[in-house]
C-alpha cells in the first residue's frame, strides 16, 4: 500500500484533518486532530519495524502526563486501572514506556483509530472527574503515608477517644511516637481545607501538644480565603504530592527523629 492510500485510509477511519509527513526512511509522522488537555498534539509515528509497519508514541504519552504527575503515580490506584484498561482494549503495548500497536493486515485506518482512541483514554488520567480525582488523591495520599511511616507509629483517620468521643474532628494520619505528634491532613478541596482548620483550632483550644502538617492535592486551586485561614493555623503544608514526593518523604522521616 503506498503512502498516499494509508494517509486516504487514515483519513477515512479517522478524520479528514489528519496528514502524513516523511521523516526518513519508512518512517512517518502522523498529525491528528486530537490534542491533551493542554493544547498538545498527541504524537504518532508510522514506521517499519521488522517486517510489519507498527504505530508508536515514542514514549510523549506518558512523558507529557508527567509534567504534572509523579511518574509513579501513573502506576498505581485508579490512574494505573484507566491507562491498563485502555491497552488491553485497544491491544496497545507498554514497551517501557513507548506504546506500540501493530499493523495488522495491512489495516492502517482500523490501527489508527484504535491507537489514538488508547492515547485518548489514557490522557483521561490528567483529568478525571472530581469524585474520581478525590479518590486518587487520596490512594496516593495513603500510599505515601504507609511507604514512609513504619506502621506502629502512624493512625489513619485518628481522633481523639477522650475529648471526642463522636469523631466530628478527625486526623487523615497522626504520627506518633515523638515528644509532640504530627497531624497530617490530606486536602483535595476547599472542603476539607477548612474541615482541617476547625480540627487545628479544636485541637488548640484543648490544649493538645502536636505538629501540624497539611498535604494539598493542588494548592493552586485553593480558595485564597480559605488558604489564608489554613495558612494562619498549620505549621507545614505542601502544595501537592505529584512534585513533592521526596520531600514530603524526607519531612516525615525527619519528624519521626523530633
Amino acid at each position: 500500500m503506498t503512502i498516499d492510500l494509508v494517509e486516504r485510509e487514515f483519513q477515512e477511519k479517522v478524520g479528514a484533518k489528519v496528514r502524513l509527513t516523511r521523516e526518513g526512511m519508512d518512517r512517518f509522522r502522523v498529525f491528528t486532530p486530537f490534542l491533551f488537555e493542554d493544547g498538545d498534539h498527541l504524537a504518532v509515528v508510522l514506521k517499519r519495524y521488522a517486517d510489519s509497519w507498527i504505530l508508536t508514541d515514542e514514549g510523549h504519552t506518558y512523558m507529557h502526563l508527567t509534567y504534572d504527575l509523579d511518574e509513579r503515580e501513573l502506576r498505581r490506584g485508579n490512574r494505573q486501572k484507566i491507562i491498563t484498561t485502555a491497552l488491553n482494549s485497544f491491544n496497545v503495548e507498554d514497551r517501557e514506556g513507548e506504546l506500540v500497536l501493530s499493523v495488522v493486515e495491512d489495516r492502517f485506518g482500523d490501527a489508527l483509530y484504535s491507537f489514538v482512541q488508547a492515547l485518548m483514554k489514557i490522557t483521561d488520567v490528567s483529568y478525571l472527574s472530581r469524585e474520581i480525582v478525590k479518590s486518587a488523591f487520596l490512594d496516593d495520599f495513603r500510599h505515601l503515608m504507609t511507604e514512609a511511616v513504619p506502621e506502629e507509629r502512624k493512625t489513619f483517620d485518628w481522633s481523639d477517644p477522650v475529648l471526642d468521643p463522636q469523631h466530628k474532628y478527625e486526623v487523615d494520619c497522626r504520627i506518633n511516637g515523638m515528644t509532640a505528634p504530627v497531624f497530617v491532613f490530606a486536602l483535595p478541596n476547599d472542603n476539607r481545607v477548612q474541615t482541617a482548620t476547625i480540627s487545628i483550632l479544636n485541637f488548640e483550644k484543648w490544649g493538645l501538644k502536636f505538629r501540624s502538617l497539611g498535604i494539598f492535592e493542588d494548592q493552586e486551586e485553593t480558595n485564597r480565603k480559605v488558604l489564608a485561614r489554613f495558612s494562619d493555623v498549620c505549621e507545614k503544608q505542601f502544595s501537592s504530592i505529584g512534585t513533592n514526593v521526596d520531600r514530603i518523604t524526607r519531612y516525615l522521616k525527619d519528624s519521626l527523629q523530633g
